[in-house]
């Protein structure tokens, strides 16, 4: 159960790198401070609907497409974050290319380092409450 809640964790906090670095770096992608939570959630949650999905359906039709997955996945995921209001707001063609590019890539990198993160503080609070006893 920890398991399932540290994923979720881990998948929420990449969700918001990754949507707080695209609004950081591209002018037309904006995300206002009362939706952003919304926008973190929705997103995360088509994220993780959309991926398996899309990998299941591609693999039966054109396996050379699986490594775009994720890239297609996090568009859709943009997409229907978008589509609520006060949240989310993407205007033009190359922003929406570059805002799927940024945030793929920022919450690769964050669902990567972010269990080596957390973990390591686990471990070295619970290092320290082994020592504290007598």
């Amino acid at each position: 159960m920890i398991r399932i809640l540290l994923r979720a964790l881990i998948f929420l906090l990449s969700a918001a790198l990754g949507l707080w670095v695209a609004s950081l770096v591209l002018d037309d992608l904006t995300i206002t401070p009362s939706g952003f939570l919304t926008a973190v959630v929705v997103f995360a949650i088509a994220q993780s609907v959309l991926s398996p999905l899309l990998a299941k359906v591609v693999a039966r039709g054109a396996p050379a497409f699986l490594g775009g997955i994720g890239l297609l996945s996090t568009v859709v995921a943009l997409w229907i974050a978008s589509l609520f209001p006060g949240g989310l707001t993407i205007e033009g063609w190359q922003t929406w290319i570059l805002a799927a590019l940024v945030v793929w890539l920022v919450t690769a990198l964050a669902a990567l380092l972010l269990p080596l993160v957390l973990l390591r503080e686990a471990k070295e609070n619970r290092a320290g409450a082994s020592r504290s006893k007598p």
